[in-house]
């Protein structure tokens, strides 16, 4: 993985020693410092199933076997953050079904608040349907269900939630409005906002959730947001720079094993952050786990240098277990890859 030219804009933070000497270990757990974080966001079943080969229209194939998975980004964000040690409030709908109780009983195992997690009638829960193939591809069909009944008027009905948290985290597998409103009522009261664009914006943003307090796209929806195609760390300062004048005060571009760039506010530099070494199982929800611990992190009142790196490292522990919820590392398991 090569460093930034010396002529470049780009500077590179360095994993593990001169991290940990950044990081103070709290004498005692995270919880001494334990911020409340509110995500608004989806909640979905992940029925997966794997076969020999993926079936061509009107074609009907064999499956291996069906995993009901829970999962939707919303819900994973939650428990990562809720894993580090975070107060999380999770603001969501579920169907009035049996995936909608498992997902709500899930998220309670995990420790999120799930109080403003409603029940939709007549409408099923969220549910990712997901065939592999044996050489790891994948066919996804997704079906909102209640997720995409999550209105404005939830989110004024827990506005309470939003105004007392210390960061705020969404989507995008919720309307887009309701993203919206969300972040209008943060930033209104003040409150840190974190937007991972996810999954990649059919059509234009508006300018209010330009003007969040950190995004956190990866290489696909930074193109889709800038039109930069970014192929390595350069063109992502470049990305990071262009969302940075559309209003983002704190851009953060992750580019999976290379770790991630952002633009540091006060120099205007960019700055690169690298991955941690993982034995990797599954990728899934690697995203969500760093930005629910860059959120976590900045919550707490550290400077990106420091929170970035450590987001690196949640993404990276969240490699090494099969899944998306039950891979969400804890604050301990995370210190462990930024401090090996």
């Amino acid at each position: 993985m090569g460093e930034p030219a010396a002529q470049s804009t780009g500077e590179l933070i360095p994993p593990r020693e001169d991290i940990t000497s950044r990081m103070k270990k709290p004498k005692t757990a995270p919880y001494a410092n334990q911020p409340r974080v509110v995500v608004a966001g989806s909640i979905n079943m992940d029925l997966v199933t794997r076969c020999q080969r993926l079936p061509q229209a009107g074609e009907t194939v064999s499956a291996e076997n069906l995993v009901q998975l829970p999962g939707g980004k919303g819900a994973n964000q939650a428990v990562a953050a809720a894993q580090l040690g975070a107060r999380c409030h999770l603001i969501g709908r579920v169907g009035d079904d049996a995936f909608g109780r498992q997902l709500t009983g899930r998220l309670a195992e995990y420790k999120v608040q799930t109080d403003a997690v409603m029940v939709t009638p007549q409408i099923s829960s969220g549910v990712a349907l997901i065939g592999v193939d044996n050489s790891g591809q994948n066919a996804i069909t997704i079906v909102a269900g209640s997720n995409g009944q999550l209105s404005t008027a939830d989110i004024t009905h827990h506005r309470s939630l939003i105004e007392s948290a210390d960061a705020v985290v969404v989507q995008l597998e919720i309307p887009l409005e309701t993203v919206t409103a969300t972040v209008t009522i943060a930033k209104s009261h003040g409150i840190m906002t974190i937007l991972d664009p996810a999954p990649a914006p059919a059509e234009a943003l508006p300018q209010a959730l330009y003007e969040v307090d950190v995004m956190t796209p990866n290489e696909t929806e930074t193109q889709t947001l800038t039109g930069i195609s970014v192929e390595g760390i350069e063109s992502a300062i470049e990305a990071a720079i262009v969302l940075r004048q559309r209003g983002v005060r704190l851009p953060v571009i992750t580019l999976g094993s290379q770790g991630a760039v952002w633009i540091d506010e006060s120099s205007g530099k960019g700055l690169h952050a690298t991955s941690c070494d993982a034995n990797v199982v599954d990728t899934t929800a690697a995203g969500d786990a760093f930005t629910a611990a860059l959120a976590y992190r900045l919550a707490q009142g550290h400077v990106p240098a420091v929170a970035i790196p450590f987001a690196c490292a949640a993404g990276a522990a969240a490699t090494t277990a099969l899944g998306a919820q039950n891979s969400m590392p804890t604050y301990d398991k995370v210190l462990e890859f930024v401090c090996q």
